[in-house]
């Protein structure tokens, strides 16, 4: 199992598709990194993080990435419906910190279709939408042997099974490789 592609990643194209967790972002600049392209990422005001190049140039080019701040939730909605529906860049990546309905749901979904565009929303725990294709949970895993293991679930799939994966960023290569489970 050494060396894997990780099944269901990357999700769906024309779709958008949910992560939550502590290794959210890095679920986020893998997606990146794996679709190509440009990429936007959208943060409301409430978003206290900061994207900085120096930590995401493993991943991405910096100047492939464009960094979109928004006063709201709203906005930040209506950006991504744009930018999705665009089809100018392959990827939009979402912060949100309420929950979304099915209507706006429903809208990226249908924004990505029509850009043949990838929607990812980073949302807290427990906030998932219905219109979601997928849902991940990602965190880091503490291991002593390997400092960039995570542990990616699968808690949602509409078209197919459920799994959790263990995987790594591998810098030299600029992918992800699924691992073995660490030993308790």
């Amino acid at each position: 199992m050494q060396n894997a592609e990780v099944p269901f990643f990357p999700p769906a194209i024309s779709r958008t598709h949910e992560v939550c967790g502590t290794g959210a972002f890095v679920f986020a600049l893998a997606l990146a990194a794996r679709l190509g392209g440009n990429k936007m990422w959208i943060r409301g005001n409430w978003d206290t993080t900061h994207i900085n190049p120096t930590g995401f140039a493993d991943f991405v080019e910096p100047a492939a990435l464009t960094v979109c701040n928004t006063k709201n939730q709203s906005e930040t909605l209506a950006v991504a419906e744009e930018a999705l529906r665009s089809g100018a860049v392959s990827l939009v990546v979402m912060s949100l910190n309420k929950p979304l309905g099915l209507t706006e749901g429903r809208r990226l979904q249908l924004a990505a279709r029509g850009g043949m565009s990838t929607g990812l929303a980073i949302i807290p725990e427990e906030m998932g939408s219905n219109a979601a294709e997928t849902r991940w949970r990602c965190t880091p895993v503490f291991s002593p042997e390997d400092s960039t293991l995570h542990r990616w679930e699968l808690i949602k799939n509409k078209i197919g099974t459920l799994g959790v994966f263990y995987v790594r960023w591998d810098t030299a290569s600029r992918r992800l490789v699924m691992v073995p489970a660490p030993r308790k």
